[in-house]
Order: C-alpha cells, then sequence, then structure tokens
C-alpha cells in the first residue's frame, strides 16, 4: 500500500494538485482534525520498502451511520478535498461509492444546519471516487492481481521452502494453514508454486470419501497439505489444519506436523511486482481523477494480463458472490486458470487410462533463469497425462544424443530449484519436439525451422518459452525469471540504502545485467525507487549525467539523504559504471559522496519467485496442451509431418493474453545485433519513474486505461491460459 500512497502523492503534486492524507481510514475522515495533513514530497520518501501503510488503517463503524458520513463530508469540505483515491478491500470501496451516491445531500445538510456557507454546496457539488483494490487474498472481480496478495504469497513460500527441506530430512507430512476465510487463492497458487500433494480451498468443496483418496495419494517420504482457513466440505462442514493432521495420523500413522502462518503472511518487505504494480495503479488512479466528471461513475483502477483498465465500481462489487462461506463470482480467468492448472499437473492418471501417443523432448537454450525447472516439471507432467514419454535433454542441444525418458515421480519438487543444465546453441542439431527458453531457444528455433527443407524429421511440431532474466524475447511482455531478478535487484537495492542510513548524504552507483535490454534497470529502479536508471534503449550523454547529478545535488540539499542510480551493463561503451561512479564522485564533491555496487550473477541465482513459479508452470502448460494438438492435426499416414509456419511459435504474454505466434513472423520485431525486441512495453513506465523522482518530464497518457465493464467469460475447459 506504502507503493500506492506514494504514488498517489507524487503525481498529485507533478499535475499541480494539493493532496491529503487521510490518517486511520474512515475513521480519520469521520474524526477529521490532525487526522487529515497536506501531504508533501518529503512525506512519502523512504517508504517503499516498508510493508503495510504509514498512514494507517482502521475499520470504523461510524460511518456505516449517515451521521458518521455528514462528518466526513463536512471534514472534506473544510479542507477543499472534492477528489478521493481510496486503497482497501470491497467493504471500503463499497462505502467510498456510498458516501459518493450521498454527497450533493450531505452538503445540503451541512449547509441547512449552518456549518458550511451556501455557495460551497455549489463549489464543492461533486466527489469524485477512485478505487485501488488492496487486500491479501486476491479477492476482488475485475482484477488478475490486488495490492498485496504477491507479498503474502513471498511469504507463504519461503516457509514452505524452508519446510520442504526439514520434511524431506525427516520423512515428515506438514500441513500448512494460510489466510483465506472465504477465498481460497492463496492456499490454491502457493500450492501450485510449490507442487503441493493435496489443496483444501472454500471454493472447491471436496467429494464425499475424500479423506481416502487423499491418504491414497500421500508418499511415504515428504508431503506438503495446504488448507486455506476457510475450507469446507460438501456439507458446509469447516475442514481445518488440526482435522487434517488428526486424519494423517489416523490413517497413515505418518508423522504430521500443523504450521498455522497466521498474519506473517500480511507483513514483511513487499515484493518487486506488489511495488510496480502499486505504482502503476496510484499514477492511474491520479489520471482518472483527472479525467471524471460529474456523470463519471466511481471506477477501480486494476490490472488485467500486463495492462492497466479501470472498471465501473459497483459493477466489480456486485459480481461478488454470496454463498455459503465463498465469494465465487470474484474469481477472474486467473483463478480459474490455475485451479485448472493444478488439478492437471497434482494427480496422476493410472497407465491404463492413458492412450499411447508421441514421443515429446523438453529442453533448455541458453542462460539459467529462475522458474525453468517448474516449466519443465509442469511440460512433463501435462504431457504424460496425455499419454506422450517425455524426454528430458540435459545439456541444451549438446545433451540431445544421450536423450533420457523422464517420469512422472522425476519431476517432484521441482518448483522451487535451480535451473537444468544446458549450453548455448552449437551448430548441430538434432529432431524433437522442443520447449525453448531464451533468445537462444528462439534463434534456434528459426534454424530448425530453415532446416526442414533439407530434413523432414525437423518437421515436428515445436514451441519455445520465454525464460530469461534480461526479458527480451520478442513477442512476449515477460518472460520466466525476471520476476526473481527484480526481486533480487530491488532487495539488494533495499539494503544498500540502509547501509546509508548512519550517513550523511550518499549516492550508489548500481550496475544491472540484461545485455542491451534495460528491462531489469528500469523496472527495478521503478520498485527501488531510483533517481536514474540508464539504458541502451535511451541513449543519454554527458549534458544528461550532468543534469543527474545537479539533480541530485539539489534534492541532497533537502531532505533526501541517499540517491539511487542504476545502470544497464551495456548501456554505453564509453559512460561505464566506473564513469559514472567517478563523474558523480567529483561533480558532488562537498553534497554528497559516491558508492558503486556490480550486482552481476546473483540476479541469476536464488529460489524463484512465486509469480515466477506459476508463470513458468501455467505458460508450460499451456504449451505442452498446444504441442499435443497440433501432433494430432499433422499425424498422417503413421507419421507426423509438420511443415507449416504456424507449427513452429513461440508462446508470449502480449498485453491480456497468452498468444502463439509463428517464430518467423517475429524476426521482423527483432533487433538480432543487440538481441532485444524492436518495440518494448515497459519503456513507457520510464517517465513514470522520473516523475516519481522528481523530475519534470512528460508523460505519455495514451496508454493508460480506459472505462470499461465487467465481463466474465468462461473459458473452454482445455484452455489452461495465463492471467498474471
Amino acid at each position: 500500500m506504502n507503493a500506492a500512497v506514494r504514488a498517489v502523492v507524487r503525481m498529485g503534486l507533478y499535475v499541480g494538485a494539493k493532496v491529503y492524507f487521510i490518517h486511520e481510514g474512515y475513521q480519520g475522515m469521520v474524526d477529521g482534525g490532525e487526522n487529515i495533513k497536506e501531504a508533501t514530497w518529503e512525506s512519502v520518501s523512504s517508504m517503499l520498502q516498508v510493508g503495510g501503510t504509514v498512514i494507517g488503517s482502521a475499520r470504523c463503524k461510524e460511518f456505516r451511520s449517515h451521521e458518521g458520513r455528514l462528518k466526513a463530508a463536512h471534514n472534506l469540505v473544510q479542507h477543499g478535498i472534492t477528489n478521493l483515491c481510496v486503497i482497501g478491500g470491497d467493504g471500503s470501496l463499497t462505502g467510498a461509492n456510498l458516501f459518493r451516491e450521498e454527497w450533493s445531500g450531505l452538503l445540503g445538510e451541512l449547509a441547512e444546519q449552518g456549518l458550511i456557507e451556501a455557495d460551497a454546496v455549489q463549489k464543492y457539488s461533486a466527489l469524485h471516487i477512485v478505487g485501488m483494490v488492496g487486500s491479501i487474498d486476491n479477492d476482488f472481480c475485475g482484477t488478475d492481481m490486488t495490492i498485496g496478495t504477491d507479498s503474502a504469497l513471498h511469504r507463504i513460500i519461503e516457509v514452505v521452502d524452508a519446510i520442504m527441506t526439514t520434511a524431506q530430512s525427516h520423512q515428515r507430512t506438514f500441513v500448512l494453514e494460510v489466510m483465506g476465510r472465504h477465498c481460497g487463492y492463496l492456499a490454491l497458487v502457493s500450492a501450485l508454486a510449490c507442487g503441493a500433494d493435496w489443496v483444501l480451498i472454500p471454493e472447491m468443496p471436496p467429494e464425499d470419501g475424500w479423506e481416502e483418496k487423499m491418504c491414497e495419494k500421500l508418499g511415504t517420504r515428504l508431503n506438503i497439505i495446504i488448507v486455506a482457513e476457510g475450507a469446507i466440505d460438501r456439507h458446509g462442514k469447516p475442514i481445518t489444519s488440526g482435522i487434517v493432521k488428526d486424519l494423517v495420523v489416523k490413517c497413515l500413522g505418518f508423522d504430521t506436523r500443523v504450521t498455522i502462518l497466521g498474519h506473517v503472511q500480511r507483513g514483511g518487505t513487499p515484493s518487486a511486482f506488489d511495488r510496480i504494480l502499486a505504482s502503476r495503479m496510484g499514477v492511474e488512479a491520479v489520471l482518472a481523477l483527472l479525467e471524471t466528471t460529474a456523470n463519471t461513475p466511481a471506477c477501480v483502477v486494476s490490472l488485467c494480463g500486463n495492462q492497466s483498465v479501470r472498471l465501473p465500481l459497483m459493477e466489480c462489487v456486485q459480481m461478488v458472490g454470496t454463498g455459503p462461506g465463498w465469494k465465487q463470482a470474484t474469481h477472474s480467468m486467473s483463478f480459474e486458470n490455475n485451479l485448472r492448472t493444478y488439478k492437471l499437473l497434482a494427480h496422476r492418471k493410472p497407465e491404463s487410462e492413458l492412450p499411447s501417443n508421441f514421443n515429446v523432448a523438453v529442453l533448455n537454450v541458453g542462460a539459467p533463469a529462475a522458474g525453468m525447472n517448474a516449466a519443465v516439471r509442469s511440460a512433463v507432467r501435462v504431457g504424460i497425462s496425455e499419454g506422450h514419454k517425455m524426454f528430458a535433454v540435459s545439456d541444451g542441444f549438446e545433451g540431445f544424443y544421450k536423450g533420457q525418458e523422464i517420469k512422472w515421480a522425476d519431476v517432484g519438487g521441482w518448483t522451487g530449484q535451480a535451473p537444468l543444465n544446458q549450453t548455448n546453441l552449437p551448430a548441430t542439431l538434432a529432431d524433437t519436439k522442443v520447449l525453448g527458453s531464451a533468445l537462444q531457444g528462439f534463434l534456434s528455433l528459426l534454424e530448425l525451422l530453415t532446416a526442414r527443407g533439407k530434413y523432414d524429421e525437423f518437421c515436428v511440431p515445436m514451441v519455445m518459452v520465454p525464460a530469461t532474466v534480461s526479458n527480451n524475447v520478442p513477442g512476449s511482455d515477460l518472460s520466466i525469471g525476471a520476476d526473481t531478478a527484480l526481486n533480487a535487484i530491488t532487495t539488494t537495492c533495499d539494503r544498500i540504502k540502509q547501509s546509508a542510513s548512519g550517513t550523511k548524504r550518499r549516492v550508489f552507483i548500481i550496475e544491472t545485467m540484461g545485455g542491451y535490454c534495460g528491462y531489469l534497470a528500469s523496472v527495478g529502479g521503478l520498485a527501488a525507487g531510483a533517481d536514474a536508471a540508464y539504458i541502451y534503449e535511451e541513449p543519454f550523454d554527458i549534458r544528461d549525467l550532468q543534469a543527474n547529478v545537479e539533480h541530485l545535488t539539489e534534492k541532497m540539499k533537502t531532505s533526501i539523504q541517499r540517491g539511487l542510480v542504476l545502470r544497464n551493463e551495456n548501456c554505453n561503451e564509453n559512460y561505464t559504471t566506473d564513469f559514472i561512479y567517478q563523474l558523480y564522485s567529483e561533480e558532488g564533491r562537498g553534497v554528497f559522496d559516491s558508492r558503486k555496487n556490480v550486482l552481476g550473477h546473483m540476479q541469476q541465482g536464488g529460489a524463484p519467485s512465486p509469480f515466477d513459479r506459476n508463470f513458468g508452470t501455467k505458460i508450460s502448460a499451456k504449451a505442452m496442451q498446444w504441442v499435443s494438438k497440433k501432433l494430432l492435426e499433422t499425424f498422417r499416414q503413421g507419421r507426423v509431418f509438420a511443415n507449416t509456419e504456424d507449427s513452429c511459435c513461440l508462446l508470449g504474454m502480449r498485453r491480456r493474453a497468452l498468444v502463439f505466434q509463428p517464430v518467423v513472423q517475429l524476426k521482423d520485431e527483432t533487433d538480432f545485433v543487440h538481441r532485444i525486441p524492436k518495440e518494448q512495453w515497459w519503456l513507457k513506465l520510464r517517465p513514470l519513474m522520473k516523475i516519481l523522482a522528481k523530475y519534470k518530464t512528460t508523460f505519455d497518457v495514451s496508454d493508460s486505461g480506459q472505462l470499461e465493464h465487467v465481463v466474465r467469460n468462461r473459458p473452454k475447459e482445455s484452455d489452461a491460459s495465463v492471467a498474471m
């Protein structure tokens, strides 16, 4: 929430508005006085890395009454506030909409009571409201991710990863209880991310006899069962973590322990994803308020795929279900796809039920990226469940000659592990069905496609899933591994800035990876609160460097004590990290001192983030289903023969959806010399970073969200598309 508060304040000041904090939520609005304070630029400094919200939040019974809302209206009019940005769940947003509908009547009452002047009724005649959804449960209709959900998943996965090592060592079964009284999103996605053996959520009460089925599914060495706190059976009876533990002990005699995570999930440092989401939504909220009129309905700014959207607030709220114990209608396609993918991967069909189909190989190409193992596990299990014989290719294309069959159990526990071995593209290739990764995978598919004219063996369906920390694959807005790298950068920047807390005025120059792609530097800079980020895609010269130094010098003379500058490793061959460090050191002499850090390969390591695990799992499942479909379509006269362009594709996230794109059509979109796409969506986020760092710059509003209506499409049963 703090990143959202910071973005609203700074974007509001940028457009010339007067911005106020209302402390302690609606209670502060009702009480007024010191709870409503004008915000300054400096008042939101050094808060990006702080969990919770620095302006406080509180439930308020008084606001639910007409008298309470009358007091709140009086306090807002006294400060001349007619635009309200509300960050909260469906209850907070519903209350805000009711307040807006009653506004003119409340002002009339205040005028009659002599509490405000008659002309104030006309002057403040309309109250404009924009909402941002802050909820760790991700239980609001109309948005794929709410602010706080990804950070809560980080807390859960950190605990699960730690528990899995002890469970493996001691041959124990662990039952984890996570939050979710009405919505099982956290339980479901964490189960998908860690490969849990069983999950119980309120939206999917298990069939009668589930106890025996669960016990049959559990192995002997390592079992993880995840239970949402609101889980129920078909008869509405609660299923608690204690009940599940007693059941396992009674039926199987396993040593079983219960871990209840509780409010650990609400705390801690926000993840990079949440900071970026909240910053984008905060800026979008201010733009929405600027564009609103007296006839515009109150709206919610939200995320659909990778796109900002605005939705009518009450349409979203009215979609919330009221069934016993769960909010079924809040679930976007994201939830449904998570559920479908989990079912696909968690429960294996008996060998007798599997059709005898084709041989399918999975290999990694290029540099490692966190989340690759989750993608391989997903492809293998979906392939096996569809009857294929799956082969794992170690060491990329070099490992083709020693192709090895891989079975269902072989990929157990892979979701949190480092990537398989892989190498760069060699000159010799062999025939197979391929799931590739990184830009090297893109180049290899192009070579395989070209070789089809010479070798019929290459006429097989091939699909690539983008996996690279650089996020530089053409045809996809996101890549597996990039989120983990962003979190590594953000966490390191937080620590580096904290290291200067005892010193006065210091600027850090930080070098990030990415080759010629500035994604990590730019988006990492946005998440870490950087003052500047130098990248290849946006050329700069000595005048720009001088302007940045002067800007930082000016800020340092006020209350800002620490500066952060990110530099992409290949942004400029002459303006190296050492050069920029020396320039800042010399030009800032007497005002601030400088330090430099090269983050290096720590950006490629570490446990995969929840986002990368789930993105890898779902995109790979969809890719494998596409391969199966193409194999059946191209099977003729006892053999597979696929020689069309659309049988060699890249599966990528494009704005709101996953799209299969023939690799040959992506050639024109690619700068092969610098290994980057010619157009990159994240470049539109760079002005946002500059605005939040107090630069005077222009902001392109052409890509801002437009007011849309809530549409709930029912996906096909076979569709395992991703929406994150």
